[in-house]
């Protein structure tokens, strides 16, 4: 998808820190720190993996649902595809 490719270096950008996150708890885990310090770093990856599904999620609403010109079988796919992203994300 165009839009994809348009933002890929910044959403690259951000998996790579989400990536540095994660190595951070491992690197806890393996100095053996404190569970309130495990926390606060998980707290973390959780924080910007919620954050980067956000802004995956507006993108595909915007371009896949609510764009202007989108036949009705587009929209549909497009709900339907954020429908299954969600259902899985709350569970």
């Amino acid at each position: 998808m165009v839009h994809m490719i348009e933002k890929k270096s910044d959403l690259l950008a951000r998996v790579k820190r989400i990536a540095g996150q994660v190595a951070a708890v491992e690197r806890g885990l393996e100095r053996d720190a404190g569970c309130a310090d495990i926390l606060h770093l998980v707290a973390a990856v959780r924080g910007a993996v919620n954050g980067l599904l956000d802004e995956i999620v507006v993108d595909h609403l915007h371009e896949h649902v609510a764009k202007p010109g989108l036949s009705d079988a587009e929209r549909s796919t497009g709900a339907e595809e954020l429908m299954t992203v969600i259902r899985r994300y709350v569970k």
